[in-house]
């Protein structure tokens, strides 16, 4: 596909003046607008106009835009359901069907149904999806566990890539590379392999996405874009392909612009690249714990992202294996080795006994403890002693009374604790469990069941992240106010349940 065009370029001023003076509380709000008449036609009106004042210019917002609910549509009322039938109500509460999009729109339409997080999040998300989809897999939805992998596929076919989420204003990154995990899912619910081989060219595209620029790299600690250089091989960081304020927090990201002593250009890319995280924002990616603006996500290999592409290398030698391919094959296989060397040695940090994340200068772990060094252990890339100290870090620093926490500092940013997150809630559960320490697992999965039922005890609710130090309290931080749905909470909730004997 030729250069997708955003909101911010299509609508030029217009899109300066609504998101740069604040017009609605949400920056998403414009942005996910729907335009009433052509692009072109909705410009030459408000040029006509002159300066407008700030009713003035909401008013002619309005007039040309089909606006989305501020704070996102959210599924009705809260529920007196029990949690079982709320979740399969929410199902088809969060389903889409998009299969064109109006001109003008951020939308990029899908050709198959699709479930979306819910409230601002009105569109599918990459990682998010994957965990949504354990949740409709163990619902017996098997026919949306399809659709969404098609769903997938044709964007990797279209936009190159799968961007963030299906919006144009995405199209300049990614998110975690859990398309082998939807695959793999697929051929697990349908009992049938051919599916890794019918997916083959666009798991062999998003690999080619992710390693971009290799053939240019070879000094040590090289990058472009998402590739690095490191000794024989190379390895993976987080990255955006522009250097702006995003569309869809244009008013933040000025203003944090602002007080910054750093160019602007530099901070918004680090911004971006966090976003393709998945955790914007943690102190994760902070040089200082408790700033934002020291954000320096590109310097960072992270420990989830590499160990997703150890997944997809050693998944894409067995594919090529089996359709009579042996030569890639063996260079798959060889490059899914040394990344599980290099994430056994240099990802390790021996002093705490934990896996972590790579400071580019130097290539030595990051001083900033998370829940990602629980992905080796879900990928069995660890070796068991390493599992072993995982586990104890686990137990004895993450663990709270409702979940694990997602990281070790309060910096008032949302993936940080005290919140914790369903898909790490998973991640650590599974990687627990590959390693026979299913009592750990099961006391952590119980602690955020409890700590879900409560909640939605309390409030009739299904929230995207909570608070795992006050079991019951409504999650705080980030960008926006707790959101309610919500996709991947119900999966991991529903998987939870149904694998757990005390709410089975």
């Amino acid at each position: 596909m030729s250069h997708i065009r955003g909101p911010d370029e299509i609508y030029g001023e217009l899109f300066t003046a609504v998101q740069s003076g604040h017009i609605f509380a949400d920056s998403k709000t414009f942005v996910d607008a729907i335009p009433r008449s052509g692009p072109a036609a909705i410009m030459a009106a408000y040029g006509a106009l002159g300066k407008l004042s700030a009713d003035e210019l909401r008013e002619f917002v309005l007039a040309n835009f089909k606006v989305p609910e501020e704070g996102g549509h959210q599924p009705g009322p809260a529920s007196r359901l029990p949690i079982r039938a709320r979740i399969e109500e929410l199902w088809d509460l969060l389903s889409r069907v998009t299969e064109s999009a109006d001109p003008g729109s951020s939308l990029i339409a899908l050709p198959r149904p699709y479930v979306v997080p819910g409230g601002r999040f009105r569109e599918i998300y990459y990682w998010d999806s994957y965990f949504t989809m354990l949740g409709l897999a163990e619902a017996g939805r098997n026919e949306a566990v399809k659709c969404m992998t098609e769903n997938f596929a044709y964007l990797i076919d279209e936009v190159g890539f799968i961007p963030n989420g299906n919006r144009t204003y995405f199209c300049s990154r990614s998110q975690p590379p859990y398309f082998i995990l939807m695959v793999e899912l697929l051929a697990q619910v349908l009992d049938d392999d051919s599916v890794y081989r019918k997916y083959l060219p666009q798991l062999r595209q998003e690999y080619d996405f992710w390693m971009d620029g290799t053939d240019r790299l070879s000094l040590e600690g090289e990058a472009n874009r998402r590739a690095v250089k490191v000794g024989d091989g190379f390895l993976n960081r987080y990255w955006d392909d522009r250097d702006t304020p995003r569309p869809e927090s244009y008013a933040e990201d000025l203003e944090l612009a602002r007080h910054s002593p750093r160019s602007a250009s530099e901070l918004y890319r680090e911004i971006r690249a966090a976003c393709e995280s998945g955790w914007d924002f943690s102190s994760r990616w902070f040089e200082d714990p408790n700033d934002l603006g020291s954000v320096r996500t590109t310097t960072i290999l992270p420990v989830d992202l590499n160990s997703l592409l150890f997944k997809l290398e050693s998944s894409l030698s067995t594919i090529y294996a089996s359709t009579g391919n042996p030569k890639e094959a063996a260079i798959f296989e060889a490059r899914a080795a040394y990344r599980q060397e290099m994430l056994r040695t240099l990802f390790y940090d021996s002093p705490t006994g934990r896996f972590a994340d790579v400071d580019l200068n130097g290539l030595k772990p990051t001083a900033a403890p998370s829940l990602a060094t629980a992905f080796p252990l879900y990928f069995g890339i660890a070796s068991s002693q390493q599992a072993a100290t995982v586990r104890s870090s686990l137990r004895d620093d993450f663990l709270a009374p409702g979940g694990w926490r997602t990281t070790l500092v309060e910096s008032g940013q949302q993936w940080d604790s005290p919140n914790g997150w369903a898909p790490l809630q998973w991640v650590a559960f599974c990687g627990l469990e590959n390693y026979g320490f299913a009592d750990d697992a099961r006391t952590g999965a119980t602690r955020w069941v409890e700590n879900n039922l409560e909640t939605y005890e309390r409030t009739g609710r299904l929230l995207e992240k909570y608070d795992v130090e006050n079991v019951g309290a409504l999650a705080t931080g980030g960008e926006y106010s707790v959101q309610e749905g919500f996709g991947w909470t119900n999966a991991v909730l529903l998987k939870f349940m149904n694998s757990l004997e005390k709410f089975s």
